[in-house]
């Protein structure tokens, strides 16, 4: 991992946190005012909960090797599969039930 990578990691590992971090904040503070008679425990769990979910993406990021910068979208198509075993590739074919899902 190059050197300008793991910077542009931690850029994105730090605007998450302060997104989260602000986000979980401020859910905090309307619970807190709105709902729990302006106790403090709805500002801390919010807060905490936004800093643990920017650490989890965090740590995912850094322990990832690559960068994937995909532009393909899943498409789901619900057919009846008999219909249309003979028209897709096995290779791109996915079922959940009676729903085939190309990829």
């Amino acid at each position: 991992m190059s050197e300008k990578e793991l910077g542009q990691k931690w850029d994105r590992c730090l605007a998450d946190c302060a997104v989260k971090f602000g986000t979980g904040l401020g859910l905090g503070i309307v619970f807190s005012v709105v709902f729990f008679k302006r106790r403090t425990w709805p500002i801390v769990f919010g807060t905490g909960l936004g800093l643990g979910m920017a650490y989890s993406n965090c740590q995912n990021d850094l322990r990832s090797h690559y960068v994937l910068q995909s532009k393909v979208a899943k498409v789901c198509v619900f057919m009846d599969f008999t219909w249309c075993l003979g028209q897709i590739s096995p290779s791109s074919l996915s079922l959940c039930g009676r729903n085939i899902c190309l990829h």
